[in-house]
């Protein structure tokens, strides 16, 4: 698989080398060097970009003036403690450039339920499995286009509801932190897409309900849950403000809203670093 993306990275690298040279500075997300968010690293001028690679996976690179810029998603499990990424100049020899990622502590919440709310019947846990392997594979998507842009919008008007990396812990018993951005709003709210992209999978999914993926380029995807309706089909090109779908309560939620999560480099970041300052 590597070799395929290089490959084909290679034969477009004259096509986005043009692009990145009308293109100039690209507006870029907050910095957070901690697990769930992101690293920032340069990479120096060169005539075309780069390949970079963060364990194993593709990464985006994106052109500042001359320079290049490698925008890396790490992991809500990644431990604190050394990271590199992998840099693949042309036909030399691969380097490392090195970077720390930081600890990070988010909000915790202690809730007691009746277990039933908790544990899965053996029935919702295989329907859960399936759809982990599914969607496994959508958010291995890496296209060769650049995104529009690093700066988003917000996908439907609203207050947060519930903030990425917030960990609940039920009965005493800690479950997977939060994977990204609650917004509370009205049943039927327009969703739109914060930036321009394309339409990789929808469909209907036990934790998520009615789901929407975006992909915008090289790796960063988005993804919108719980709606109550979806507007668009997979392969479907849409425009930054493009209605998706409308805010609901589909799958596991207590009441409407939309779950907006942001993925870079198979990583599920916090969204709010992409968000533009208001």
């Amino acid at each position: 698989m590597s070799q395929v993306i290089s490959f084909t990275r290679a034969f477009c690298g004259a096509i986005l080398c043009l692009a990145a040279a009308s293109a100039g500075a690209t507006d870029l997300p907050q910095q957070r060097l901690a697990p769930g968010g992101l690293a920032r690293i340069a990479l120096g001028a060169a005539a075309r970009a780069p390949d970079v690679s963060f364990n194993g996976v593709p990464v985006l690179v994106v052109p500042e003036g001359k320079q290049w810029t490698a925008v890396v998603g790490i992991a809500l499990s990644a431990a604190p403690g050394s990271a590199h990424v992998t840099v693949q100049r042309g036909d030399g020899a691969p380097s490392v450039v090195p970077f720390t990622i930081k600890p990070f502590r988010y909000k915790e919440q202690r809730l007691n339920v009746a277990p039933g709310q908790v544990d899965l019947s053996k029935d919702d846990l295989a329907r859960y499995e399936r759809e982990r392997t599914h969607l496994a594979d959508v958010t291995a998507t890496f296209s060769e286009s650049l995104p529009a842009t690093l700066l988003l919008r917000q996908p439907t008007p609203g207050p947060r509801s519930s903030s990425f990396g917030l960990r609940r812990i039920f009965n005493g018993q800690s479950r997977n932190p939060h994977s990204g951005m609650d917004i509370a709003a009205a049943l039927g709210t327009p969703v739109v897409a914060p930036a321009a992209g394309h339409v990789i999978d929808t469909g209907n999914y036990f934790f998520n309900g009615n789901t929407v993926w975006l992909d915008h380029g090289s790796g960063l995807l988005t993804m919108y849950c719980h709606l109550s309706a979806i507007n668009v089909k997979v392969g479907d090109e849409v425009a930054t403000g493009a209605v998706l779908g409308a805010v609901g309560a589909t799958g596991r939620a207590t009441g409407p809203h939309l779950h907006w999560s942001v993925s870079l480099n198979r990583a599920l970041v916090d969204p709010a670093l992409f968000l533009a300052a208001p």
